[in-house]
């Protein structure tokens, strides 16, 4: 008997959040489950804080309901290219900015020629 698409990723979702308690649990790690698909963590950050990790798993339908099949290579790829891109634009902000402060400064050293001057 076949199952249908939602009863599968309901078991492949199931089936992989498992094994991840498990593998946590192995580890030492309190694991609590606080949705079907969600588990929190309690974790202490380096300033003794006590914060939880929640962690989700999902099996993405993808687009338009599912018509488009979810592609995670095709959203590496762009995670990557986004980053490169933001990589990019904070290298010329950063060339932006040192052009500025030279010219300001250069404003700056000639306002303080003249008034040298005036006096």
């Amino acid at each position: 008997m076949a199952i249908s698409r939602k009863v599968e990723r309901e078991l492949i979702r199931e089936k992989y959040l498992a094994e991840l308690i498990e593998f946590l649990n192995a580890k030492g790690e309190e694991v609590l489950r606080v949705k079907s698909n969600e588990i929190a963590i309690p974790v202490v950050g380096c300033e003794d804080n006590e914060d939880f990790l929640v962690v989700t798993v999902k099996v993405p339908t993808g687009a338009n309901k599912g018509q488009e099949p979810y592609d995670g290579y095709a959203e590496a790829e762009d995670y990557a290219l986004k980053l490169k891109q933001k990589e990019e634009k904070a290298k010329a902000d950063a060339e932006k900015k040192a052009k500025k402060i030279a010219k300001d400064k250069a404003i700056r050293e000639k306002k303080k020629e003249i008034a040298e001057k005036s006096e």
